[in-house]
């Protein structure tokens, strides 16, 4: 992912797809699927004087419900957020 390279405190996060759920049968459509809370982290900034970045390039991580700008690019849904709306990185 070349094209984007966050600034500051940012990071550049690819979502988990959302799990594929049936309910007795019923196909729940994409709109009303709940959104991930966890994806893979792209690319970071290079942090601010205040805040250097602890996360980096290949980390899994959590993230809240309303965290971040989402933004598509060549048909594929990416979030860009501050590090600090990072909760937590899976190991």
């Amino acid at each position: 992912m070349s094209k984007i390279q966050p600034l500051a405190d940012r990071v550049l996060i690819k979502p988990a797809a959302a799990e594929e759920k049936t309910v007795g049968g019923i196909i729940i459509p994409d709109s009303a699927k709940e959104k991930p809370l966890r994806g893979e982290v792209l690319a970071v900034g290079n942090g601010t004087k205040d805040e250097e970045m602890v996360l980096k390039a290949g980390d899994r991580v959590l993230y809240g419900k309303y965290a971040g700008t989402e933004l598509e690019l060549d048909g594929e849904k990416f979030l860009i957020m501050r590090q600090s709306d990072v909760l937590a990185k899976i190991n």
